[in-house]
């Protein structure tokens, strides 16, 4: 009898431990494996869509940037969790809403690499580093200020972010796409071809599929807020929430622009891979670095010849590409990327 009690409480024990793991529900489920030890504790969901809303960036980000760099312009940015990153050469600032509706700053030199890497093709390969750092560190803080001390993200949690991101990166963008052209045709030419185009379509069903998340949404909006602020900035006019507003949330240097120059670049690149299929899979993630500093010179190149008119049909589909990933901003958004911006500009 003894024996079959313990052996039912054993039962019961394990299959509460199981229950949260088990859960149908994928934002639960994600973020058990960015840091088991939330078995062990109650579940803050608005932590858990924060992790969640990360990842689905940091997955989304990985695409874009990691074949290259932000453009190089006097002024960038990106959204993070209700709040805008704005930087230049010397800083970068943060500013977010709290949710007692106040603006809250954050001002911090940016990560500068040693002079020595400042060549041709070798910036944009280092350069990428930095600018990926950067950017988790501004999403860490911004994702703080609205969970509060107890339920900040930890070092282990952001950790936990960048490696889940990376790896469904590299299964969604690269595994699927390879495996599937692989599958369909032997021949060399055809294969690459076909796996550009499956990346492609893979990024743009992932675009549509991440668009519908709540938080996700907010962050296209404050990403729009990025790009009217910057190109009101850009325009030299008054940095006011009127005539913020009227510019446009389609900027031709935000990272989606590129995208097609970048595919076309890939697919060049990858065609001198050869050899059995471990060998081309292997050769793509080896040559990632070699994707980023070659695509980092041609968007420099991109951005002085801006208004030629075969510049201007290459980035067109990234343009498009655009009317996903931004949304049209609220006026309280608009006055995120305003602060943000004046921080930096100071």
């Amino acid at each position: 009898m003894n024996a079959k009690n313990n052996c039912d409480k054993y039962n019961t024990t394990s299959l509460k431990l199981l229950l949260p793991i088990i859960s149908p529900e994928p934002i639960v489920v994600l973020s058990k494996i960015i840091n088991p030890e939330i078995i062990t504790r109650p579940i803050n969901r608005k932590k858990m869509r924060f992790l969640f809303s990360i990842v689905a960036l940091r997955v989304l980000q990985n695409f874009i940037y990691l074949p290259s760099p932000q453009p190089p312009m006097e002024v960038g940015g990106q959204a993070v969790i209700e709040g805008v990153m704005m930087r230049n050469k010397e800083k970068f600032a943060v500013a977010v809403r709290l949710p007692n509706g106040e603006i809250k700053l954050k001002t911090e030199t940016n990560s500068r690499f040693p002079p020595i890497f400042n060549v041709f093709f070798i910036r944009g390969i280092v350069g990428l580093g930095y600018t990926l750092y950067d950017g988790i560190r501004a999403l860490t803080w911004s994702s703080n200020q609205n969970l509060g001390e107890e339920e900040s993200l930890s070092k282990k949690e952001m950790v936990g972010t960048v490696v889940v991101s990376l790896l469904f990166s590299i299964l969604i963008f690269v595994a699927i796409p390879f495996f599937s052209a692989h599958f369909l045709t032997s021949s060399s030419l055809f294969f690459n071809i076909l796996d550009g185009i499956f990346r492609v379509v893979l990024f743009l069903g992932y675009l549509v599929v991440i668009s519908f998340m709540k938080d996700v949404k907010t962050l296209f909006q404050y990403h729009g807020a990025e790009h009217k602020t910057i190109f009101c900035y850009e325009q030299r006019k008054e940095l006011t929430v009127e005539n913020v507003r009227q510019c446009s949330r389609f900027h031709p240097r935000c990272g989606t622009t590129f995208l097609f120059i970048i595919l076309l670049l890939s697919i060049a690149v990858f065609s001198f891979i050869t050899g059995p299929w471990w060998v081309k899979l292997g050769g793509r993630l080896l040559l990632l670095p070699v994707i980023s500093g070659l695509g980092y010179e041609l968007i420099k190149l991109s951005g002085k010849h801006s208004q030629n008119l075969f510049v201007k049909v290459f980035i067109a589909p990234g343009l498009w590409l655009q009317r996903i990933t931004t949304k049209e901003p609220s006026d309280r958004q608009l006055e995120v990327g305003i602060a943000s911006l004046k921080a930096v500009l100071e």
